[in-house]
């Protein structure tokens, strides 16, 4: 089985495409995601490399490459979701590049955040707070997590018909590009689409290119907040499974950790991973490359039936690149 690397684990720490790809090519890995901060001046050294044969791209993640005159790459730069008509349509327009950028490297599917219902009351900040202080399960979190499910019950309906408005756009290009459209599951109950959104899309835009991301993590913090229960919704998307993002979650809210310093429970996951979608882990860009090493001999050991890794090394993760600070 075929297991990919983001590159938005090494992205930040390279000049060129040729050494970052060099630093994955290390750890055993020639499948690729390339990330939403993938900038332009990696891009020769990255389609060398898959000209030669050494990588194969599978999946993109939007916005890919940066756009020009953006400081930073971030998935989020313009939502679908967004009422603001400018940036809806800038989002819609960038998406529509990243969509021929992957068509032209060959990769199958792009992976995309929708965006976000605007709350006024309550978020899921709120809630994430509590389980911090270890107040889950009070009172208080109950009304948080109600007046939080009710407000967005209300609002969410004009975002949703925004995102609605971008898919009557992107999926007919998606078809003509051969691209699947990846709708990413976010770990935030804002946003949009919800699992019950997503199945409502599937419905309504019965098109083979539109497909379910899922994010592992992102799918058992929402879990943990009282939210969903992840294999159900998993198993209920299965059909629509366009590929999946793999990373494990501390303490019940801090995603992006490497097995086995999580209690997801990836071994749960086996049946779900299949070698016709991709299966891209995606570490912190902090995680240092044993670090990578050992989460990928983990999953490998839980999913294709490789030996037990040895115990992991005490190794210090990179520091945080200045441009993650604001994450």
């Amino acid at each position: 089985m075929d297991f990919a690397l983001t590159t938005r684990w090494n992205a930040s720490r390279h000049r060129s495409g040729e050494e970052m790809i060099d630093e994955i090519l290390a750890l055993g890995i020639r499948h690729l995601e390339l990330g939403y901060d993938t900038r332009i001046d990696l891009l020769p050294g990255i389609e060398a490399k898959q000209e030669a044969g050494e990588v194969v791209i599978n999946s993109v993640h939007n916005y890919c490459p940066v756009p020009l005159g953006v400081g930073r790459g971030h998935p989020e730069i313009w939502t679908f979701c967004d009422l603001n008509r400018r940036n809806h349509e800038l989002a819609v327009q960038h998406t529509l590049r990243t969509l021929r950028y992957a068509a032209e490297i060959g990769a199958k599917i792009v992976v995309m955040h929708c965006g976000y219902a605007q709350l006024r009351r309550v978020n899921t900040r709120d809630l994430l707070e509590l389980i911090q202080i270890n107040q889950k399960n009070t009172p208080r979190y109950e009304r948080f997590w109600t007046r939080l499910i009710k407000e967005r019950e209300k609002r969410a309906p004009k975002y949703f018909d925004q995102l609605c408005r971008a898919m009557e756009v992107l999926l007919p290009a998606a078809e003509e590009l051969d691209v699947n459209l990846g709708l990413e599951n976010l770990p935030t109950y804002e946003a949009v689409p919800h699992e019950g959104e997503m199945d409502m899309l599937l419905r309504r835009f019965p098109s083979p290119k539109l497909k379910y991301w899922h994010d592992l993590g992102h799918g058992q913090i929402r879990e943990n907040l009282g939210l969903i229960n992840h294999l159900q919704w998993l198993e209920r998307f299965t059909p629509a499974l366009g590929g999946m993002h793999i990373h494990d979650v501390a303490r019940g809210i801090n995603d992006h950790t490497m097995p086995p310093d999580g209690d997801l429970g990836l071994e749960r996951f086996k049946p779900f991973a299949t070698p016709d979608i991709p299966l891209v882990l995606e570490p912190s860009s902090r995680a240092t490359p044993a670090q990578v090493a050992q989460g990928l001999a983990w999953v490998k050991h839980w999913w294709d039936n490789g030996p037990e890794p040895d115990p992991p090394p005490d190794t210090e993760e990179f520091p945080l690149p200045p441009q993650e600070l604001d994450l």
